[in-house]
């Protein structure tokens, strides 16, 4: 039986996963020092210099959904090493502007493509302000951590001018299923960001919300139907926070971007992971999948308003493969 007692860093969800694939004792002893109640000052310091953070929230019906936030550097900020404040006006269309609520989970990834650095975090809302104010939403934090660079894609990125800050208005679409433009999107990316939460009894650190990255070669996301994709899960830090809180809540939500015209697409629904048989051994460097099934897309263009530049694929995709080379 997974070791629940309040003293490890992992749920029971996480500390299966890990026993299943022979890690356990492994990422135990390890993340007692790599996982933190607190930020360490590198961490602070790297908030507060992105131009747009992550957030994984969940609505009143207990759907997990990925955002994005963006802002000049500096719009996040770090009054203390277990608080955090992101002072920003939310984008048209992103769930956050419903789901953000005191009392709140919510799950936090800082990540700089040019460099591929990443750090996560997960918290409690304290409270949410108007928009633009300095302490727009305060969030007290529960765990931090780094992550390696894997699978990320570098990009630089530009905050527009405030003569390029007035183009087309966002339109919103909703809808259950993937149309032309959305299936257009999702095969061709090579990004994306998975929200996922679990809350069990208690006040464990351990639980909450979370959201994380996905990278992959063009191609590695494929769509099964107009509502349901699949995608490879490849070798990481073995924490398995996201394969964890779906093995515990078999919800998630999904975040695509598109970097060349700044459209998003959101998505809330059921996933399930796929742990053996003939489709994860046909992706090379897959170890599992997971399938997700959409029931709420919110698809935004015009949205984003950063510009981003491609840099290169990820050094670790030359042992993956895509769902086309099968």
């Amino acid at each position: 039986m997974p070791d629940t007692s309040l003293s490890s860093p992992f749920h029971a969800g996480e500390q299966l996963t890990q026993t299943r694939v022979g890690v356990r004792d492994e990422i135990e002893q390890r993340a007692q020092t790599t996982i933190r109640d607190f930020m360490p000052d590198q961490h602070r310091a790297f908030f507060e210099m992105l131009p747009f953070v992550l957030v994984g929230t969940t609505d009143g019906e207990g759907r997990p959904w990925a955002s994005i936030v963006t802002g000049q550097p500096g719009f996040v900020t770090t009054p203390d090493e277990k608080t955090i404040q992101i002072a920003a006006s939310l984008l048209v269309g992103d769930p956050l502007n419903e789901t953000l609520e005191a009392g709140a989970d919510v799950g936090l990834l800082g990540i700089q493509l040019e460099t591929r650095r990443r750090n996560r975090l997960t918290g409690i809302i304290q409270s949410v302000a108007p928009d633009g104010r300095a302490d727009g939403i305060t969030i007290a934090l529960s765990q931090s951590f780094g992550n390696c660079p894997k699978y990320i894609q570098t990009r630089t990125v530009q905050m527009p001018s405030s003569a390029e800050a007035g183009g087309a208005a966002p339109n919103v679409v909703t809808s259950d299923r993937f149309d032309e433009q959305a299936r257009a999107l999702i095969t061709a990316a090579d990004t994306l960001f998975i929200a996922t939460t679990y809350r069990g009894d208690g006040n464990d650190a351990s639980n909450g919300a979370d959201v994380s990255h996905r990278g992959g070669k063009p191609g590695f996301v494929h769509i099964e139907n107009d509502r349901t994709f699949v995608l490879p899960n490849f070798a990481g830090n073995n924490y398995f926070n996201t394969i964890g809180n779906i093995v515990m809540n078999p919800r998630a939500g999904f975040l695509f971007v598109d970097f060349d015209r700044g459209d998003l697409l959101y998505m809330t629904g059921h996933a399930e992971i796929v742990w053996n048989g003939p489709a994860v051994e046909a992706i090379g460097g897959a170890e599992r999948l997971i399938r997700f099934r959409a029931e709420e897309i919110f698809q935004v263009s015009n949205s984003l308003g950063l510009t981003f530049q491609f840099g290169g694929f990820s050094p670790s995709l030359k042992r993956t493969g895509t769902w086309p080379e099968t």
